[in-house]
């Protein structure tokens, strides 16, 4: 018999919609199917974390959203002091790795981390490729629906 005082985790969430779930499903694929990538995230305009791939570490997105962000601003401004149009990605070349920042759309960026083996052609191409297919669904509902679904 369960007790009634604790609720199943399955009712304590709420259900997502189908595109929510799809863009879920899209990042997921994205991480396990790119070689190379350890991790990505979507993060809204707003600089909140909307998405992240099937990571148990919680506190390493959240800090991987907030640098993201200040990056893709840090970014814009130069591309508007030279009216260079938008951000489209930025990469940063670390010692063992790299972090990959492209945009999706409506504000919102996917950032990667990926290992040093990976070939960054591969792995700028299939960004590009999920941002076609998660950024001509994003809508505010669907950031709003997304975001919320991952503070809980």
């Amino acid at each position: 018999m369960t007790s009634p005082y604790i609720q199943d985790s399955a009712q304590a969430r709420p259900q997502l919609s189908s595109e929510a779930q799809t863009f879920n499903w899209l990042l997921d694929t994205f991480t396990s199917s790119t070689s190379g990538v350890v991790e990505a995230v979507a993060v809204s305009s707003d600089g909140l974390l909307m998405a992240m791939s099937a990571t148990k570490d919680r506190a390493n997105a959240d800090r991987l959203a907030a640098a993201i962000s200040g990056m893709t601003s840090l970014a814009a401004g130069p591309a508007h002091w030279y009216t260079l149009g938008s951000v489209n990605r930025v990469i940063i070349d670390m010692s063992d790795g790299y972090l990959l920042l492209t945009s999706i759309s409506a504000g919102s960026v996917l950032g990667v981390i990926a290992t040093r083996a990976a070939n960054l052609s591969a792995v700028a191409y299939e960004m590009t490729l999920f941002a076609r297919r998660a950024g001509a669904a994003l809508t505010p509902r669907l950031i709003a629906e997304l975001k919320n679904a991952v503070q809980q």
